[in-house]
């Protein structure tokens, strides 16, 4: 979804990093869930998608309307029309895409990634600017591990290319 756009790089990763960042695998590297229900403030990871739809129904069948879904945690009262069911609103794609969408009408409307994420967090200016500064730090821990990543690819192409050549010469 951000490669879609003309977002800065890693903006909208950062953001599902903070909506649902989970520690997963031996290296316990943060993931964005997919299966991520908040609601009442109670935020939970569910194993598959069929646990949080099914969580999301009691949710709805107790009375509950405020409920964040999703790896971007798009939040269903808010956003009403995001999604033709929870079965789409559970999808990654779907989710990241209505995410991107929606942060790209907040920066239209602000000019400035920072208040555009800020918003998407919340309309108050207090909680939206401690939103920023985490979304800022994991934002900028995801570039830097982004080109530390494509820096190691290209010495190994080099490597690769100065091993041929050695290689011929012989």
């Amino acid at each position: 979804a951000e490669h879609a756009r003309t977002f800065p790089l890693a903006v909208l990763r950062a953001v599902a990093l903070a909506e649902s960042g989970r520690r997963q695998g031996h290296q316990r590297a943060i993931i964005a869930w997919p299966w991520t229900v908040t609601a009442r403030g109670d935020g939970r990871y569910f194993a598959t998608k069929s646990d949080a739809i099914t969580h999301v129904r009691a949710l709805r069948w107790d009375g509950v309307r405020n409920i964040d879904v999703g790896c971007m945690q798009i939040n269903l009262m808010h956003h009403p029309h995001a999604f033709e069911g929870l079965e789409e609103a559970f999808d990654p794609g779907r989710n990241a895409a209505y995410a991107a969408d929606f942060l790209a009408r907040l920066y239209d409307r602000s000019r400035s990634w920072s208040r555009a994420v800020a918003f998407y967090h919340s309309g108050s200016p207090s909680k939206g600017r401690a939103y920023w500064h985490r979304v800022e730090k994991l934002w900028n821990a995801e570039r830097s591990r982004l080109f530390k990543q494509a820096r190691q690819t290209r010495i190994r192409a080099f490597r690769a290319r100065r091993a041929a050549r050695l290689a011929r010469a012989r």
